[in-house]
């Protein structure tokens, strides 16, 4: 992987460069829409190239181990060719789904983590080392190094502990990674990931660990699990701070559109969030002029585009008020609209960040456009 940085703006730390990667090339900012099961909800892959304009897609290593497992996804020749996807894909490590068994008989040791399936209870352990070994497998472009997230709020004792076990786990991970090759012809790349839950100072020493590893990329985990926006924020800034400048930095599972913008107004190159396909199935949709709860009666004669002003199939060929009737009707084809639409407006969203910041305008059109994008209708 390489990582180009192109334009720095003027009012902000915000940034543009490219990933190049062994499936193309990635221009950054960057919106990952998530595949976690090996596909997007409600997406064929062609609207995700066409219509939609994504770059890069993830899916997760816990989902994908279970089902359909290693020996399927290794018959097919990878996950690229198992679903179809041409693009970039990167893979979660599983470290956020174990932390979401909490309470399941989840077991977190040393030696890696013990958990049960929430398919059919099977028990399962996933290792630092293991987990590299089932990326290698699924055959991802960027991978993850195997952490714990820990909740919010949780004391500052759990959570150094916990940052120094991941720290502990990344040297595994960077051992593993290094004495191994890819599976099918082509380089993978790990990206470390920082932790230190909402603690200043751990959230610095993890950076500076992490940065220390000197890998091709890094990434910012443990945020967007029930803090305030603001200490998102601020924290994110100070991570960014540390880590290098010539290399990607990657916000996990972050968020809404103003944490997107917010994001990249410190430093951030790329973010992941299954917010707008998940609202989207809710009948939530984000527009260029604010935020529709198209299940509201008002959109009942409402005959107009989706979205006029984004472009894009799904968002100017069907109205608002086909699309409530789909919805409230529970017909499969309103989810894949709003979903489709969604996930356009996303990438709409960091494609128009990036055009800012080569112009140098992209703090004054971030305020605005938080403002315009969030508000209800």
């Amino acid at each position: 992987m390489k990582f180009t940085l192109e334009t720095q703006d003027t009012q902000t730390k915000a940034r543009t460069g490219v990933i190049e990667t062994a499936h193309g090339s990635i221009q950054t900012p960057i919106f990952m829409p998530v595949g976690t099961a090996g596909t997007v909800k409600a997406v064929h892959q062609r609207e995700l190239r066409d219509d939609i304009k994504a770059q890069i897609i993830l899916g997760n290593t816990y989902h994908l181990f279970l089902r359909p497992g290693l020996d399927i996804i290794k018959q097919a020749g990878g996950l690229h060719r198992f679903n179809g996807w041409e693009g970039p894909i990167l893979t979660d490590s599983g470290g956020y789904q174990v932390y979401s068994l909490a309470g399941t008989g989840r077991k977190i040791k040393e030696h890696g983590v013990e958990f049960r399936s929430h398919i059919d209870g099977s028990l399962h352990t996933f290792t630092p080392e293991g987990v590299v070994d089932i990326q290698r497998q699924i055959g991802a472009d960027i991978i993850m190094a195997f952490d714990e997230c820990t909740p919010y709020p949780c004391e500052y004792e759990y959570a150094r502990a916990s940052m120094e076990m991941t720290h502990r786990w990344l040297k595994r991970c960077c051992e593993r990674f290094d004495e191994t090759e890819g599976y099918y012809g082509y380089p993978q790349t790990l990206f470390p990931i920082v932790q230190g839950s909402v603690y200043k100072d751990l959230r610095v020493k993890s950076a500076e660990t992490i940065a220390a590893a000197g890998r091709e990329g890094n990434a910012i985990g443990g945020l967007s699990v029930g803090e305030p926006a603001e200490i998102m924020y601020e924290l994110a800034e100070v991570v960014c701070d540390i880590l290098p400048r010539d290399k990607p930095r990657y916000l996990m599972g972050v968020g809404t559109p103003a944490d997107i913008l917010e994001g990249i107004a410190v430093g951030v190159d790329m973010f992941d969030c299954v917010m707008p396909t998940r609202n989207a199935r809710n009948g939530m949709l984000f527009t260029t002029e604010g935020i529709i709860n198209i299940r509201n009666l008002k959109w009942q004669d409402d005959f107009s585009p989706i979205d006029k002003n984004l472009g894009g199939y799904a968002s100017s060929f069907y109205t608002k008020a086909y699309l409530r009737h789909l919805i409230r009707s529970n017909e499969m084809l309103g989810a894949q609209i709003a979903s489709i639409h969604n996930l356009t407006f996303y990438l709409w969203l960091v494609g128009e960040a990036r055009r800012k910041i080569e112009q140098g305008d992209f703090g004054t059109w971030k305020n605005v456009t938080i403002k315009k994008v969030m508000q209800r209708l």
